[in-house]
């Protein structure tokens, strides 16, 4: 069996110091590696350092020059097209990799068959990203990072770049994720890697910066919907081993986006974990209702799940069993068919949502 072939790509704009030590970690701990350099319009000086630091790779590095700093989106998307690896994986200046990481990486999609992967990441700016679930090594989500992401060429193929319109960073990945699952490509995010990194570039002002995640966010809903939490009660009676069709449903709605907390009495809590479906997804959370007291112990939950979360929702895991306390709370039927909209669908090109 051959080993994939696989090209890193560097969007660079600038900041020397920091793209050097990137590009020489990447050359020490993957030789065998393509390197794709794309210049985004950096001073003539940076130019020079990249030329000369591209030009002795051969045919394992290629380099691109924009006349002008075209965004990072857009520069990501000039490497990817003259990409032809199995694998691409994104590496942006500020993280430093280490020995061992692309295997690492390279070996999780293919265990996984996943279309993204993403590494954890150190240090004082780092990438938010969501926690896994303890003894979990790898698991789905819907938060990933530029910073350092692995894309399946064969995706790419089907699903085609990143959106362009959109900010550099949570809105244009979370329409990029969701748009590769409804073609039923995973995103994945790995426990085994954690990636050293320093903060990143932002461009342009704090107020153009905000409008452009606004203006994103509005993109994303006119085209994928709303994106909710919903906390879900089964009730006492209920047994691991009937609801596996609707735990189904919920990792589909995790896979659009959606977060789910599940409230669960002692002896579900247990069989939930034993059925690995607290390993399932990152936007998909087992909470434990106290033995002592559980109705007060669910609504302190509840008020404490609202206070973060204050547009959650309800819902009543069984039609025979009432959500307490909440004459609100909506039906399974009713959550799974406002799942099911876009499940396995892809919407047509975004409403005029950008300027």
């Amino acid at each position: 069996m051959t080993s994939p072939t696989i090209d890193i790509l560097v969007p660079v704009w600038n900041n020397p110091f920091e793209t050097r030590a990137c590009l020489a970690a990447i050359l020490i701990h993957s030789p065998a590696a393509r390197l794709i350099i794309v210049d985004n319009g950096s001073s003539r000086d940076m130019e020079l350092m990249l030329e000369e630091f591209s030009e002795p790779l051969g045919e394992q590095g290629l380099f691109i020059k924009s006349d002008r700093n075209i965004g990072l989106v857009a520069a990501i998307n000039m490497g990817l097209s003259r990409s032809d690896s199995d694998y691409t994986v994104i590496v942006l200046p500020h993280v430093v990799v280490q020995d061992g990481w692309l295997e690492l990486l390279v070996g999780m999609a293919e265990t996984a068959a996943a279309g993204i992967v993403s590494p954890l990441f150190s240090g004082p700016d780092a990438p938010n990203l969501p926690e896994l679930a303890p003894g979990c090594t790898m698991m789905e989500t819907c938060t990933v990072s530029f910073s350092t992401l692995l894309l399946r060429t064969e995706m790419r193929m089907v699903s085609g770049t990143f959106d362009e319109r959109l900010d550099g960073n949570e809105w244009c990945l979370k329409e990029y994720v969701r748009r590769v699952a409804a073609h039923g490509y995973r995103t994945c995010i790995s426990g085994r890697l954690c990636l050293s990194c320093s903060s990143g570039q932002q461009f342009g002002s704090m107020r153009r910066r905000s409008e452009m995640i606004q203006n994103s966010r509005s993109a994303y809903i006119s085209r994928w919907g709303i994106v909710r939490h919903y906390c879900v009660y089964f009730g006492t009676e209920a047994k691991a081993e009937t609801v596996g069709d609707t735990i189904a449903a919920i990792l589909d709605g995790a896979r659009q986006g959606h977060r789910f907390t599940l409230l669960l009495h002692r002896r579900q809590y247990a069989n939930f974990r034993k059925m690995g479906w607290n390993g399932l997804h990152t936007g998909i959370a087992l909470c434990r209702i106290s033995i002592l007291f559980p109705r007060q112990d669910l609504r302190r939950k509840l008020s404490a799940l609202r206070n973060t979360s204050p547009d959650l929702l309800a819902v009543r895991g069984s039609a025979e069993v009432p959500f307490p306390g909440i004459d609100t709370a909506i039906s399974l039927d009713e959550l799974l068919g406002a799942i099911g909209v876009h499940t396995g669908t892809i919407p047509g090109q975004f409403q005029e949502a950008l300027p």
